[in-house]
């Protein structure tokens, strides 16, 4: 997914039928969506770190790319959770580097975190 998209707000039944379809156009977006537009910080911070796992690089990127839209548009994660999920994600999405980066950037600007520095320094 290299280019913009609007995104529209979820419900809660979105959210599950995306999740049980498995389509990868739905899953691409749903971290996104999520991240802007869900109030449930703590229920979209739990789809990023699943979608984290997908076996597709783009879903994987994207939840990274949704937690950071959480930090901006909710202003909390739990750190013990999202900060694994990020540096694992930093180490094995080699093509979308550049993305696990901006979204640690951002995570880090809105929540005042340092997650990832040495990696951050040297990129």
């Amino acid at each position: 997914m290299n280019q913009y998209q609007h995104l529209e707000k979820i419900s809660d039944e979105d959210i599950q039928r995306m999740l049980a379809s498995d389509h990868l156009e739905d899953l691409l977006l749903l971290p996104l969506r999520v991240g802007e537009y869900f109030p449930n910080w703590k229920k979209t911070q739990d789809i990023c770190i699943h979608l984290a796992t997908h076996p597709n690089e783009e879903v994987r990127v994207n939840a990274a790319l949704g937690l950071a839209y959480i930090a901006r548009t909710k202003g909390k994660l739990e750190k013990h959770m999202v900060k694994p999920v990020l540096l694992e994600l930093l180490d094995n999405c080699i093509a979308f580097r550049w993305r696990i980066i901006d979204s640690l950037e951002d995570i880090n600007i809105y929540l005042d975190w340092h997650i990832g520095e040495k990696a951050l320094r040297n990129k």
